[in-house]
């Protein structure tokens, strides 16, 4: 997304978000709060209950709420990539993380990732995307970054994270992008199997032409480990998002607003 695109949507979210909508995400701005509790932004229901685990060895104790969307990540794929209401309805969430008592919304989606960064211009909750922390490792990991996609609407946003990351470290990468055409519908339809092969062929594929893999998904994590421990592609870091990117929940444990 440029950043005239994103100026656009800024625009399309102001004039169509309600004024109930409004006046409650007002409210979120100008309260004064604590909070200590997470909130967690899901369009895959099957990863709340890992990142959940994952967050309980970060901030052991903490309450973790989730919200469950589905069609983010629908409307997302249809338009290829996040229209407007997709922004409007994450600043929404963020109001309503900000209402249950939340410190902190991680989205947990790449392909709304972009949107996710649009929403901290409308929300003094801190909004979180879960791959940024994996994209600063993998500037640090070396010169050719690889990114592993099976959407192609997150294969984009992911590349445009790590050129990001490059730009912020003053650092010269180069971003080779992969699709693993497939993959991602055989993961919906119900056979993981057939989807960890073809991310694994992709990786294959990928890892010879590189010097660090990073898998644009969080539901791609699953392979991490037999992809490390392949004999393809040796000495190739393999990089997901959801440890480090719960990681940082480690440093949003409070926030007080004035």
């Amino acid at each position: 997304m440029s950043e005239g695109d994103g100026d656009g949507v800024r625009a399309a979210v102001e004039r169509g978000m309600g004024e109930r909508d409004g006046d409650r995400v007002r409210a979120a701005v100008e309260r004064p709060v604590t909070r200590t509790a997470i909130a967690m932004l899901h369009t895959v229901p099957a990863l709340a209950a890992p990142l959940a685990e994952l967050a309980g060895e970060v901030r052991p104790g903490a309450r973790v709420s989730h919200f469950v969307d589905e069609s983010l990540l629908q409307d997302t794929i249809a338009h290829g990539g996040p229209p407007p209401h997709v922004l409007r309805r994450v600043v929404s969430y963020a109001a309503y993380a900000e209402e249950s008592g939340a410190g902190t919304l991680l989205v947990t989606c790449s392909s709304i990732g972009e949107a996710a960064e649009l929403a901290r211009s409308f929300t003094r909750l801190p909004v979180l995307r879960i791959d940024e922390p994996m994209a600063e490792e993998a500037v640090r990991s070396g010169a050719r970054v690889g990114v592993l996609a099976t959407l192609a609407t997150t294969l984009g946003p992911t590349t445009r994270a790590v050129q990001r990351a490059a730009a912020r470290q003053e650092a010269e990468r180069e971003v080779v992008p992969y699709l693993c055409e497939g993959a991602f519908e055989a993961l919906r339809s119900g056979d993981p199997a057939r989807h960890d092969r073809l991310v694994l062929d992709g990786f294959r594929e990928l890892s010879g032409e590189v010097d660090v893999v990073v898998l644009a998904q969080a539901s791609m994590a699953r392979i991490v480990a037999e992809a490390a421990q392949g004999h393809d592609a040796p000495g190739v870091p393999v990089l997901s998002s959801p440890r480090s990117g719960v990681a940082q929940l480690a440093g949003t444990s409070a926030r007080t607003g004035g």
